[in-house]
């Protein structure tokens, strides 16, 4: 899968988007997080939703029983970059408190029903993760 995501990445990123921009049916988006370890940028294709002005991002890895570690590197440090299609933007981004996973993953799941088998495979709960651009996308 690291493969995958490196040539995802790459082909997002030469393209501005052209080639990667939509996966499997859902529009993707690139996160890069600094890891809360080594300090380094770390990027990762996501397929992302809507929220208003905000974006949302499933942390499901796939049903595995640990979060991403993209999702800790956002923990650790607010300020993100996401690339969508040509633009790169910094955000800052946060965890959904309960009250507002609750809504949002009604709201997703009920149009994107697969998260749902990725709940099903895990006794964790999936994180959302809110991304607030500091644009307008």
């Amino acid at each position: 899968m690291k493969r995958v995501g490196k040539l995802h990445t790459f082909l997002f990123r030469a393209t501005g988007g052209l080639i990667g921009r939509r996966a499997d049916g859902l529009d993707m988006l690139l996160l890069t997080t600094t890891g809360h370890r080594s300090g380094i940028a770390r990027t990762t294709p996501l397929p992302y939703f809507r929220d208003g002005a905000r974006l949302v991002l499933i942390a499901s890895f796939g049903g595995n029983d640990r979060d991403p570690a993209w999702l800790g590197n956002l923990r650790a440090k607010a300020a993100v970059r996401i690339q969508l299609g040509r633009r790169a933007i910094e955000a800052t981004a946060k965890v959904a408190d309960e009250p507002e996973r609750a809504r949002l993953w009604w709201e997703i799941t009920a149009d994107h029903p697969r998260f749902l088998v990725y709940q099903a495979k895990t006794d964790r709960q999936i994180p959302l993760a809110i991304i607030e651009p500091s644009v307008p996308v």
